[in-house]
């Protein structure tokens, strides 16, 4: 008896847990984790094992850490968003040059038909550089918002200026 669609859709969910959970590469069907792992594992990196801090890092040592950024519109861009904020200005510069921004290169994947269609590459001081003002203009009043986090977008044009395309 052949598999009906959702039987199918059913097994392979349950096929896809169990690779992740072996991998110890987290949930693939928390927010953006599956993009992740496939831009990881076609762009030659190693998966984080953790939600929080890098996404992935370029080796299996571990010790250069990525952050991805993923989209499925016609051009690839990064949205920063839910950027915790910091009691000073100062301290939200430290906390974006030192944990957020500054310490990774960032990958901006594009997919398209569920498959990695480009993938560029932007250091992180360039993404720092690049964000830095933006959020420095919303410091002042983010905490009278709904939602008092920080945002900024890495536009396509600025990705293109800063970056590298890597796929």
């Amino acid at each position: 008896m052949q598999e009906t669609p959702e039987q199918k859709y059913i097994r392979l969910y349950k096929e896809m847990s169990d690779l992740c959970e072996q991998q110890r590469w987290g949930d693939p069907f928390s927010y953006a984790r599956s993009k992740e792992i496939l831009a990881a594992i076609e762009l030659g990196h190693t998966v984080a094992d953790t939600f929080s801090g890098a996404d992935a890092f370029r080796t299996a040592a571990k010790v250069e850490p990525l952050e991805y950024k993923s989209t499925t519109g016609k051009t690839c861009k990064g949205s920063y968003t839910g950027v915790s904020v910091q009691p000073t200005w100062e301290e939200q510069e430290a906390y974006l040059r030192e944990k957020k921004l500054a310490p990774y290169d960032h990958f901006y994947n594009r997919f398209e038909n569920g498959k990695l269609a480009e993938s560029w590459e932007v250091p992180g001081q360039d993404v720092y550089n690049t964000l830095l003002p933006k959020m420095k203009a919303k410091y002042d009043t983010v905490l009278t918002k709904k939602d008092p986090r920080l945002s900024a977008v890495m536009s396509w044009d600025e990705i293109q200026t800063f970056g590298k395309r890597v796929k």
